[in-house]
């Protein structure tokens, strides 16, 4: 019975066609030194020809390795996980892994079938930034139970979780920008956070609160916001803020999305900065740099975050004995970046 159309070539039929045995064509597909390298090309060529594509999932059955990392981001087009992102995959293409990137769009229902997926694709990792409002961390109890190393990172479980943790400094980046602006002279602050679900902006709050705590400063609620972090949310925002005489000197923002936000609508409304509003921003994105006046901000230095996960993980695929060492917290410190608006 002849070969059906649709039928995918194998590395048997390449040996057929050759007049090899497959066991050569396994080699010269793998690049075994073993081979000459006019065997190689030749079978290569021919590989190409017949359509041939290697099954990696096969070979991953075989050998319990896909070589394949999973990652399930909030939004790949969000600055901090962007430059991540790039970082993560470089250096784990130096060590022959892929990366599949995947987004819950901060959806926490996409974030349980994403992880649904990527354990039956047998990832031999899963790196994972929470979605905002992750409170229940069962979807990933399968990675653990079976040894699989997991890894959170940036917005990490506000519970207990069994699993390897590498966090920025929120709680010190919200201190930092809590005692800039009190040494600037300012005491009326209105504060944009994420909600406090999350544990980026839970953390962030904290350090802002203890820095304002120790000069006797308290926020007004009526200046305060928890909410997603979106430049129409940052407007929504602003416009209750600013009515009336009573008025705040500073704007403190939990992401720059928002910090930028508040500089347009200083210069919509014909406020100056820094003379009668201060503005400070989180997150060093390069449009805080950029826009004038360019906004004082916090560095979270995504890409040092992403060499930490990168060692980290390769040291469990390392040694799977590692992984049942649930040490602290690793934290990545975080940088006050001084610029025109403070």
């Amino acid at each position: 019975m002849g070969k059906s159309e649709n039928a995918e070539t194998s590395i048997v039929d390449i040996a057929a066609v050759l007049g090899i045995s497959a066991a050569t064509v396994s080699r010269a597909l793998n690049n075994n030194p073993r081979i000459s390298e006019a065997t190689r090309k030749r079978v290569k060529e021919k590989a190409l020809e017949m359509g041939y594509r290697h099954n990696s999932m096969a070979s991953s059955l075989r050998n319990k390795r896909s070589n394949i990392i999973g990652l399930i981001v909030p939004r790949v087009s969000m600055y901090f996980h962007a430059v991540f992102i790039t970082a993560l995959q470089n250096r784990l293409q130096e060590e022959g892994y892929s990366l599949m990137v995947c987004q819950s769009n901060d959806s926490v229902a996409i974030e349980q079938k994403l992880a649904g997926t990527l354990y039956s694709s047998r990832v031999d990792a899963l790196v994972v930034s929470l979605a905002l409002y992750t409170e229940d961390y069962n979807h990933f109890d399968g990675f653990m139970s079976h040894g699989i190393p997991l890894i959170f990172y940036d917005r990490v479980p506000t519970k207990p979780y069994p699993a390897h943790i590498i966090k920025g400094d929120d709680y010190r980046g919200g201190l930092l920008a809590g005692n800039h602006l009190i040494e600037t002279g300012c005491t009326k602050i209105a504060y944009i956070s994420g909600p406090l679900s999350c544990s980026i902006y839970k953390e962030r709050t904290e350090g802002l609160l203890h820095a304002l705590k120790k000069a006797k400063i308290n926020l007004k609620e009526k200046w305060c916001f928890y909410h997603e972090l979106t430049a129409e949310n940052a407007w929504n925002s602003l416009r209750k803020i600013f009515v009336g005489n009573d008025q705040p000197e500073v704007v403190f923002a939990s992401n720059d999305t928002t910090a930028v936000a508040a500089v347009e609508f200083a210069r919509e409304q014909g406020i100056k900065i820094p003379e009668e509003l201060k503005i400070i921003g989180y997150s060093n994105d390069p449009r805080a740099a950029i826009i004038s006046p360019p906004i004082t901000t916090i560095d979270q230095h995504p890409a040092e975050m992403a060499h930490r996960v990168a060692y980290k993980l390769l040291a469990l695929l390392k040694d799977k004995h590692a992984n049942r060492d649930i040490s602290q917290n690793e934290i990545v410190p975080v940088t006050l970046v001084r610029r025109m608006t403070t």
